[in-house]
């Protein structure tokens, strides 16, 4: 039978009120109380009273019959042999473990002596406590596995605008080049019209001093009759560039369009043999392709063309 005393203890060891009443009401004593605060620490106080009945209202809870005479001491449970001091006792462990055949006993058991509550107590306390540093222990192996994501996420977004800075810095520096091409080949345009235009201004001068003086004109450059020349002969229009690759791991032969920059050459490289490439260097004559205007080169542009050996670093 519970007493205002076994609550009162149960609050000085520290628990909560409402928990420590439904425990006292549930078990009929203190010892009881404790079972039950150790088998229900992980269920909040709204889920007990939710799912555990009650005992002085559930019919379906009914102790078995004693023999004439005897008295009812404790409860057994005829599928396990466990005993109990109560109903209430009984009727959640039954709930618990779904065992449904109890009876009455006339065995008495002896309630908790002082030392055996207080061990009692420590044992539930300890086993509070290792929850919880277990709990502690999967929470900041959470908070590490997010971070590795985070970082990982962080990473490969960082890549990606390096890559991409990389590609336009080829870019531009493809399209400087042809720029500057493109002005010197005007320039070159603009310094053959001034001297065409210079050559025209000495032979106008010259005619019209030798008609002053009577004199025949020079002929003019323009109508003397030049020797016929003779068929050029055709350059061989060279589709592709055979590439002799000299490489950490060995020597391959690649055929590429003349079209391909070594940028692009880097890359395939790259993806077949998983080592970043960062320069070419012909054998003869030596010269080393190395950064954004060098890779920006085609094959053709670069001299490569029909064939070539690179040493690639």
């Amino acid at each position: 039978m519970a007493t205002p005393s076994d609550l009162n203890q149960l609050l000085e060891m520290g628990f909560e009120k409402q928990r420590a009443e439904i425990a006292v009401k549930k078990s009929g004593g203190l010892q009881g109380a404790l079972q039950w605060l150790e088998d229900n620490q992980d269920k909040s106080v709204e889920e007990i009273l939710a799912s555990a009945p009650d005992p002085e209202t559930d019919p379906s809870i009914e102790p078995a019959a004693l023999k004439e005479g005897e008295v009812a001491r404790s409860l057994q449970c005829d599928d396990c042999g466990k005993k109990f001091r109560s109903m209430a006792q009984a009727e959640f462990h039954g709930t618990r473990t779904g065992h449904e055949n109890f009876s009455e006993s006339t065995e008495e058991i002896a309630p908790l002596t002082e030392e055996e509550k207080k061990q009692k107590l420590e044992e539930l306390r300890a086993k509070m406590a290792e929850k919880r540093a277990k709990q502690a222990i999967l929470d900041k192996e959470e908070q590490k596995r997010n971070e590795k994501i985070r970082m990982k996420s962080t990473k490969e977004v960082q890549d990606a605008k390096e890559e991409l800075a990389k590609k336009e810095q080829i870019k531009a520096a493809a399209a400087k080049r042809q720029e500057k091409l493109a002005d010197i080949a005007a320039k070159k345009r603009i310094q053959e019209k001034i001297a065409a235009d210079k050559e025209e201004r000495r032979l106008r001068a010259e005619r019209q001093k030798a008609e002053r003086e009577g004199r025949a004109p020079p002929p003019d450059p323009s109508l003397a009759a030049a020797p016929a020349p003779s068929a050029p002969k055709p350059a061989a229009a060279h589709t592709e560039a055979r590439l002799r690759l000299q490489m950490a791991s060995g020597t391959v032969m690649k055929t590429y369009p003349v079209g391909t920059t070594l940028f692009e050459v880097a890359q395939a490289i790259e993806a077949e043999s998983g080592t970043p490439v960062t320069s070419f260097t012909t054998t003869y004559p030596k010269k080393t392709y190395e950064g954004g205007a060098d890779l920006g080169m085609t094959l053709k542009e670069a001299g490569l063309v029909p064939s070539a050996v690179l040493i690639v670093k």
